[in-house]
């Protein structure tokens, strides 16, 4: 078997619908926290095919702690694509609801820390 890197590796981890839309980039450590860099692919949403757009790069990059892996914490850090919109001068972006609402939690992990002790910590080591 040859050896896969730590994108490929990432491939395994993180839900399978993330690279419809998104492209991992790097995956770094640092102690006990992973880091892993997702940016946009650039493909239109499809209420924008059609019309006349232009990549205009990124928004700030977001950042998002998701699952712990073998006791390392895991953040998301995900850089979301806009476009310019030719004829009206308008910037549009992909509507994303990547985190639970007050959270910087990937849903599926503020769902599972809720069922697990009641309530989603704001310190301490699940925070």
């Amino acid at each position: 078997m040859s050896r896969l890197q730590s994108i490929d590796l990432a491939r395994y981890i993180l839900p399978e619908e993330i690279f419809k839309y998104f492209v991992l980039v790097q995956v770094k450590e640092s102690g006990n926290t992973l880091h892993f860099y997702l940016e946009e692919l650039n493909v239109l949403p499809e209420e924008y095919l059609g019309t006349d757009m232009e990549s205009k790069g990124f928004h700030k990059e977001s950042v998002i702690k998701d699952f712990p892996l073998r006791e390392k914490a895991l953040y998301l850090h995900v850089c979301r694509r806009r476009w310019l919109d030719r004829g009206t001068g308008e910037v549009v972006s992909r509507n994303w609801n990547l985190v639970a609402e007050g959270t910087h939690y990937t849903q599926g992990f503020a769902s599972f820390l809720k069922a697990l002790i009641g309530y989603l910590p704001d310190s301490g080591p699940l925070a």
